[in-house]
């Protein structure tokens, strides 16, 4: 944070930078108190394992930034023959004229609230039905998409795939890396183009793999739901509390029987 500070004083003008006496970094006075290192003078070596973690990192950084760096066409070509050498599901990769790229990428449901489908039309009406239920969590959906369509543009198409009428801004896209036996997920921004980072990433799910979840906004923002999605919401809140009451009726009425059973057991045996 504290370089980025600096680099964001440089834009603004010029400073006089204060240099740390325990390593090379150079800070502006202005950020000098906002900044903490973490160096002396007399540092010792790094061990190997130090060393290790500086070259994963610098690996994370270097891979972020290729992420983001725009390729040549004949780079774009090499990645396209590289990837499609390597894919085993057969879902390849082709290279237009244009240098616009068309393949495929999957994406994993996790949605933990029902969504309104749109349904047949009711009666001579006209009227569109739109029903509200729980999409299956974990089924993976396979989507042929284009270099230039972005994170929103396949939300979108997600939705009209499964005929969900919800707003599309209620929902995210995010990507799930495997690291070290670690896994991290981070949110995409609408801009970025998910086949560009399906190309980069490679085919290995377990490298990158995409998941379509709702908002994370610390709470439901009901306000952004319509009068008949909330009516849905509450016959679906309905219907799951008379199933809950009923379960537990029924789990007692089982426990009743038993008591009677021992009861007359033990008359019978008195």
């Amino acid at each position: 944070m504290g370089a980025a500070m600096c680099k964001l004083s440089d834009k603004v003008g010029q400073h006089v930078r204060k240099r740390s006496t325990g390593c090379k970094y150079t800070c502006h006075t202005s950020c000098r108190d906002r900044v903490s290192l973490d160096c002396h003078p007399a540092a010792s070596p790094l061990s190997q394992d130090q060393l290790n973690n500086n070259n994963t990192q610098f690996h994370d950084v270097e891979k972020e930034r290729e992420l983001r760096t725009e390729f040549s066409r004949e780079e774009i070509r090499q990645r396209i023959e590289q990837y499609n050498m390597v894919t085993r599901d057969h879902l390849k990769m082709t290279l237009g004229p244009s240098g616009v790229y068309t393949g495929f990428i999957k994406v994993q449901l996790d949605l933990r609230r029902p969504v309104t489908v749109r349904g047949g039309q009711r009666g001579g009406g006209g009227a569109v039905v739109e029903e509200a239920f729980y999409l299956p969590r974990g089924v993976t959906n396979t989507l042929h998409i284009s270099s230039n369509n972005t994170v929103r543009q396949v939300i979108v198409a997600l939705l009209n795939k499964f005929t969900v009428a919800d707003n599309p801004a209620k929902y995210a896209l995010y990507k799930r890396c495997r690291r070290e036996e670690q896994v991290y997920v981070c949110k995409l921004a609408d801009g970025e183009q998910p086949l560009f980072l399906r190309l980069v990433a490679g085919p290995d799910a377990d490298t990158l793999s995409f998941v379509l979840r709702e908002q994370q906004t610390g709470e439901v923002m009901w306000d952004a739901f319509s009068i008949p999605e909330l009516h849905n919401f509450l016959r679906i809140l309905d219907k799951e509390e008379q199933e809950q009451r009923d379960a537990v009726i029924r789990r007692y009425e089982a426990y009743r029987q038993r008591l009677q059973e021992a009861l007359r057991e033990v008359r019978g045996a008195s």
